[in-house]
């Protein structure tokens, strides 16, 4: 490839991400959502967040097995705990990191 193609390419890279994220936006910007629509999409994250974090806390090793024993799960809940009493980030990353570290030194 040249030059010229590697622009080419990187303009249609930023179009194609850009795009889906503007239309949406634009159609949306002064129209009033019904409250149905609003408190459905606000469950987006928290699914999104539930559907990365169980397989990871949940399972083990290939095939997928059940194992509620994982030292992740063991970590998430106290992590989980900090993280709704304090509502800090940063003290929860660092709680968590903490809880690993520990859970490894015990297990």
């Amino acid at each position: 490839m040249h030059l010229p193609e590697y622009f080419l390419l990187f303009a249609a890279m930023g179009l194609v991400t850009y795009v889906p994220r503007w239309l949406p936006l634009l159609y949306l910007a002064h129209r009033r959502l019904p409250q149905w629509l609003i408190d459905w999409l606000s469950l987006i994250p928290v699914a999104i967040l539930s559907a990365l974090l169980a397989p990871i806390l949940l399972t083990h090793a290939e095939p997928r097995t059940l194992d509620i024993t994982q030292p992740e799960l063991l970590v998430a809940v106290p992590t989980f705990l900090i993280a709704w009493k304090t509502k800090s980030l940063g003290g929860t990353v660092i709680a968590g990191m903490l809880f690993y570290w520990l859970a490894g030194l015990l297990l």
